[in-house]
């Protein structure tokens, strides 16, 4: 037994209600590896555990995402070994730790050139950017596509690996900051939603036409603004709930705006085996060392500031990737 330090919460609430504990990790299952922590991805998935939207038995711990160094291996694994580099980005939940058994068909090998703090920051909405934009709805060299939150976490990867595909990437922002990194990161456009009507700016935007998907992590903010981008027979995307659950939909809506498709896709869905994760990985990776994609951390925080982190999230305050440094 290894006695670490972690994030659990008791309760569901506030920022509040992470506290800091000490946890024994005892020796790895058979399926499973023993991973020393570098860093630690932060995503909206935390928050909504921690207030309830997403129930687990508690107390428990937060967080999918991390890298590390693996300390040892359960005796059925063969494919990792004490010292590899590695990162996750959907293990069962509780990677807010120093220290953890992580199931291995959930770790991925980690490239030397690619740093820690990247793979932490990079795994989670890396890999969700490559289902959304690969498996979700294939996008096409020439197409165009909206994004909404595109300064955010996955808005960031999403403008670049769409400009790596030859697409235009309209995104949606909250500011003129925001915007700009955006632009920076590769969209085509930008919508700036506090300011402008949205579907009346993709409409100019698309000469009329709109587009064929619309990736939406907002939730129910901008639930009928995304019907109103799309065009007939297009795909609604709807991924996240950072604004709140989207409810008390209206299904005849989808045939009034035109034969509309809806989709609620998860990552584990599209990597439901350890070879699928891997090469879902591999394709993350090669576009980071390609140059494809540059990773955009732009808050860092301390374990013990957890709860600092998932407040500076939930209120809009952060761009790019957070993740939590041990």
């Amino acid at each position: 037994m290894t006695t670490v330090k972690a994030v659990q919460i008791a309760e569901h609430g506030g920022p509040e209600v992470l506290k800091m504990v000490s946890l024994e990790v005892p020796a790895p299952a058979a399926d499973e590896v023993t991973i020393r922590h570098k860093a630690v991805g932060l995503n909206f998935i935390d928050i909504y555990f921690r207030t309830g939207l997403y129930n687990q038995a508690l107390p428990h711990g937060l967080g999918f995402e991390a890298s590390g160094v693996v300390e040892a291996v359960g005796s059925n694994v063969s494919r990792f070994a004490v010292g590899d580099r590695v990162a996750y980005g959907q293990s069962p939940i509780g990677a807010y730790t120093e220290m953890r058994n992580v199931p291995a068909d959930k770790v991925v090998k980690l490239p030397d050139d690619i740093a820690f703090d990247d793979a932490a920051a990079m795994m989670l909405k890396g890999l969700t950017t490559w289902y959304l934009l690969h498996e979700t709805y294939q996008v096409s060299e020439g197409e165009t596509i909206l994004f909404h939150a595109a300064a955010g976490g996955v808005g960031l990867f999403a403008c670049q690996w769409a400009k790596a595909l030859g697409a235009k990437l309209i995104g949606t922002t909250s500011s003129p900051e925001k915007a700009q990194l955006a632009k920076d990161h590769g969209a085509w456009e930008i919508i700036n939603y506090t300011t402008e009507n949205v579907p009346e700016r993709v409409l100019e935007l698309t000469d009329g036409k709109k587009v064929p998907v619309v990736y939406d992590s907002v939730g129910k903010d901008t639930w009928e603004i995304s019907l109103d981008c799309l065009q007939p027979r297009g795909l609604m995307v709807s991924f996240g709930n950072a604004s709140g659950a989207v409810t008390g939909v209206n299904i005849g809506q989808l045939a009034a705006k035109g034969s509309l498709y809806v989709t609620r896709p998860s990552l584990g869905w599209y990597v439901p085996t350890q070879e699928r994760m891997q090469a879902a990985a591999d394709a993350l990776f090669e576009r980071v060392l390609r140059g494809d994609i540059k990773v955009h951390i732009g808050q860092r925080f301390a374990l013990e500031d957890a709860a600092k982190a998932q407040e500076a999230l939930a209120g809009r305050q952060t761009t790019g990737a957070t993740i939590l440094t041990l």
